[in-house]
């Protein structure tokens, strides 16, 4: 784990969307940055079509650890 430095303004706008969201700061950065690592990955792809594509992803995942746990 690593210290990333962010202007105050950011780190605002990082807070308020945290409290309406119910994430912490810090989950709640991490989630921007993911989504912006993907979106510009596929620049394409629309944010819902990347959240979409995420969940059925993670759905699939647990799929498979549920099937594993199973066996």
């Amino acid at each position: 784990m690593g210290l990333v430095k962010i202007d105050d303004e950011l780190h605002e706008q990082v807070r308020m969307a945290s409290a309406v969201m119910c994430r912490s700061i810090n989950a709640q950065a991490e989630f921007w940055m993911k989504i912006g690592r993907l979106a510009e990955a596929s620049p394409t792809l629309s944010f819902n079509d990347i959240v979409k594509r995420e969940l059925a992803l993670a759905t699939e995942a647990e799929g498979a650890s549920d099937a594993r746990a199973a066996a």
